[in-house]
């Protein structure tokens, strides 16, 4: 297993690499040390490992945490929660939209949604996926709050566009908003070549634009200045988000109606759209077409592509 200390991001959180699908800065887990130790996010199964050994690094004890958040219920993001409550976290509950919870309690559709899209991936990526005892899941609906510590009061907010069951959470000691996947993926790697990437989710099967819009402005109204996202890390640069969403949001959109409109609306040729129109703004920025951030990218927009598809699809 690959070991990476805990990113210290400043006010008391730190990030602990999940190392989901097996590669460095894809998922994370929020460590907030408060009185009411607290996790947000847990990615997949295979990453409890992970963060086991982040905490540890960080001397604490998982048998001490009390409330596992999840921002929504993909595998991605809460698969491990169950893993972690069962064998791990004996004191702990699951913070969950209301939309979602019955989704930890029984993950049998989500796993089968995941199965559709990783195929004979789904095993090595998800496995295993334990639900989650419905007396250890606490729901928060929209503006609801939870007091983790003395000052910290955390406050969730319902926040649609890359799911139903989305919310996303504001940490006032930090002026931040843990966002999921509610406002895209920032691709940290090209941070190192001076590049900022931010590119929404759109993955199957609730992706809806103008939800997503409507979050991303909810946001932007509260003037938060820290942006936590679920793939990867913190940025700063919040209308630098703002602006890249909303730039690419409509462009997504877009590609696959004039996908559509030629008459065949197949997922790997959207998908080949977004890469080649990525790649096109990627190469204006300085970055070769052999950057590794290309791997990812191209794995990540073939998933949006199928929800691009099957969003078009409902519609129609």
């Amino acid at each position: 297993m690959e070991k990476r200390q805990p990113i210290d991001l400043g006010h008391g959180i730190q990030l602990i690499d999940g190392f989901d699908l097996g590669l460095e800065n894809r998922t994370g887990t929020y460590v907030m040390q408060e009185e009411e130790l607290t996790l947000i996010e847990t990615s997949a199964s295979p990453s409890v490992p992970h963060i086991l050994a982040g905490l540890s690094a960080l001397g604490l004890d998982p048998a001490d945490v009390k409330y596992v958040i999840v921002t929504h219920i993909h595998l991605d993001h809460a698969g491990g929660a169950g893993l972690l409550l069962q064998e791990h976290c004996p004191q702990a509950k699951v913070v969950v939209h209301p939309k979602g919870a019955r989704h930890l309690v029984d993950p049998s559709r989500l796993i089968m949604g995941a199965r559709a899209v990783y195929g004979d991936k789904f095993d090595q990526f998800f496995e295993p996926i334990i639900p989650v005892p419905e007396q250890r899941v606490l729901i928060k609906g929209h503006e609801e709050t939870l007091q983790i510590g003395p000052s910290r009061v955390l406050r969730f907010f319902d926040s649609p566009g890359h799911a139903y069951h989305h919310c996303s959470i504001y940490d006032p000691v930090s002026n931040g908003m843990f966002t999921g996947d509610t406002l895209g993926v920032q691709y940290s790697q090209l941070k190192a070549d001076g590049v900022s990437l931010y590119l929404p989710s759109t993955s199957p099967n609730q992706f809806d634009p103008e939800a997503m819009l409507h979050s991303l402005a909810m946001v932007q109204e509260m003037q938060v200045e820290r942006i936590f996202f679920g793939h990867f890390g913190m940025s700063t640069e919040v209308e630098e988000v703002y602006r890249q969403l909303t730039m690419w949001i409509p462009r997504f959109v877009q590609i696959a109606e004039a996908v559509a409109a030629s008459g065949d609306l197949e997922s790997s040729e959207v998908s080949r759209q977004l890469l080649a129109m990525v790649a096109s703004y990627l190469k204006d920025q300085g970055i070769a077409a052999d950057h590794p951030e290309f791997g990812i990218l191209r794995s990540d927009l073939e998933i949006c592509a199928m929800g691009l598809v099957d969003y078009l699809q409902k519609k129609q």
